[in-house]
């Protein structure tokens, strides 16, 4: 498949994708009584998911592209005799690796928390939720994520079909759908196991911090999937008291341009006020 074709599918499939887990998420919550239009919903749609990402992708490719320039590392072309489905997957267990260690430095570091609280800022967490984050954030781990594909001569195909998986994967696991998968819930993460990462119960330093594969939180003993459900989701108002408020539709824009403002804003608030780990009313035990 040409790359034009996969550029044409790819949007259009992760269009698809989104319908397809609002709908269970209606047939199916895991959370009964979650509203779709839900706080926050417009300030993770249309700043988060929409702008942002279209801005920083362009900010990305740029970056991306001075590397390449400056060190013609490309030029090498180190896997480009691989399939296309080989290097796809090269790049999507490598990067969720790297996704995994850093998203657990993330908790443990009080600078690079800072970055990572707008994405726990939510109290509810639905299908598009995970789009809320920090720009600088996005920003580091797309670029992280997008650079080797470029400099290691992959196919242009590739950083479409990646950036559409992210996508898709990052709707599933926030999403708020009661499903039960079993054993593969070890190998491959869902939002059973995601959704406790997002609990007001968690503990200081976090847990299930994988993002595609489930396997690196059980190997490395931050796996938590109890029986029971989360009480509530988010940091607590004391901490993060930045989550836009319901109003008039009318104002709205203008609200949910504020409530994003103030969350990429507050990550530089003085080191002193919440400047720790998230710490929450509850303790539980990892297990670890």
């Amino acid at each position: 498949m040409s790359l034009e074709h996969v550029s044409i599918l790819s949007p259009i499939i992760v269009a698809s994708a989104a319908a397809l887990f609002i709908v269970l998420e209606r047939l199916f919550p895991y959370t009964t009584g979650q509203r779709f239009f839900r706080e926050g919903f417009f300030t993770d749609l249309i700043f988060y998911a929409l702008l942002q990402s279209a801005i920083l992708s362009v900010i990305i490719g740029w970056i991306v592209q001075w590397i390449d320039a400056a060190s013609g590392v490309s030029r090498l072309r180190l896997i480009s005799d691989w399939s296309i489905p080989a290097q796809v997957l090269f790049f999507l267990v490598t990067h969720d690796f790297y996704i995994y260690v850093f998203h657990r430095f993330q908790h443990r570091n009080k600078f690079f928390w800072r970055l990572h609280e707008a994405h726990h800022s939510a109290k509810s967490v639905d299908w598009i939720a995970g789009m809320r984050s920090h720009s600088l954030e996005i920003l580091i781990n797309q670029t992280v994520e997008f650079a080797p594909i470029v400099l290691l001569g992959a196919a242009p195909e590739v950083i479409v079909i990646k950036g559409m998986l992210d996508g898709i994967w990052g709707m599933w696991i926030h999403s708020n759908i009661d499903v039960k998968s079993g054993w593969l819930q070890y190998l491959i993460n869902g939002p059973e196991m995601h959704r406790w990462h997002h609990a007001e119960e968690i503990t200081e330093g976090g847990l299930n911090f994988s993002t595609k594969l489930a396997i690196w939180d059980w190997l490395f003993g931050t796996a938590y999937l109890p029986k029971e459900k989360p009480t509530g989701y988010g940091i607590s108002d004391d901490l993060y008291p930045l989550s836009s408020t319901d109003t008039p539709l009318p104002q709205r824009f203008w609200d949910d341009l504020k409530s994003y403002v103030r969350q990429h804003l507050y990550a530089f608030r003085p080191m002193d006020s919440g400047s720790g780990s998230h710490v929450l009313a509850k303790n539980i035990s990892a297990g670890t």
